[in-house]
């Protein structure tokens, strides 16, 4: 029913993975940062977020601070020559250490998600998926910043993290009330319908009463637990419309 402008969905997705892997311990300074790096199809982008030790029922609130566009293709595109990979990141590496005061970077949470093509390439050359991951953690873990990890992220894991991420831009979970406290928002969560290339995916919460699916997974986020199911639509894709377009311009 809602619409979010694509440009604000596609800088949100990462919120998802910054609330539910990095963690909000307490450290020097007035402010906690992370870096999540999102290793998509086409292009990766490093991104800095930004929370104070104010949280929400035990999770923290946090805000997009900048972000860095990683110059090259995709990094399943290094398959063949997997040592290049990491020296393609070494360039918005060193733009968050100048982000970043110097004090926090050891405490600093470090984390790589590696989504669809990367996913794929897994599936049909998992020894070159090995190798990519390989190559990046090396890169990483030299880094001044505390690497918590390299993976690939399966369809269910990435929509749930976009699930998270449209309805924390909705201030579904959560809003602030007339003293500026941080109170439960009181509204329903927003499904989540994403398209790609070559499927769509439903993302949205399950009701309690029902018993959760396989493709299932259960969230525990600002003192409450979601069950969130995705379902899956093959050839639902905008690739696959694109195809069904063209032949029917042609007959």
């Amino acid at each position: 029913r809602e619409l979010l402008p694509p440009w604000l969905v596609i800088v949100a997705g990462l919120t998802g993975i910054v609330l539910l892997c990095v963690s909000t311990k307490d450290v020097l300074g007035f402010f906690q940062y992370g870096i999540v790096l999102d290793a998509g199809p086409s292009r990766t982008i490093l991104f800095i977020y930004q929370w104070t030790t104010t949280k929400a029922n035990k999770t923290g609130v946090i805000r997009g601070c900048s972000s860095c566009p990683v110059q090259g293709p995709g990094v399943s595109s290094y398959s063949d020559s997997p040592q290049k990979v990491g020296k393609s990141l070494e360039p918005c590496l060193n733009w968050a250490q100048n982000e970043i005061p110097a004090e926090q970077h050891s405490q600093t949470p470090l984390y790589l998600g590696a989504t669809t093509s990367i996913r794929q390439l897994n599936l049909t050359h998992p020894i070159l998926s090995d190798g990519v991951l390989a190559a990046l953690t090396v890169t990483l873990k030299s880094s001044p910043f505390n690497f918590q990890g390299a993976q690939i992220l399966s369809s269910i894991e990435e929509e749930a993290f976009n699930w998270v991420a449209v309805n924390y831009v909705l201030e579904n979970f959560f809003k602030y009330d007339w003293r500026g406290q941080l109170v439960p928002s009181g509204k329903g969560m927003a499904g989540v319908l994403s398209v790609g290339g070559s499927s769509a995916q439903l993302t949205s919460e399950l009701e309690e009463e029902k018993p959760p699916p396989k493709e299932g997974v259960k969230l525990q986020l600002y003192g409450q637990t979601h069950k969130v199911y995705t379902h899956q639509c093959p050839c639902h894709g905008t690739e696959q419309l694109r195809s069904r377009l063209l032949s029917v311009l042609i007959q």
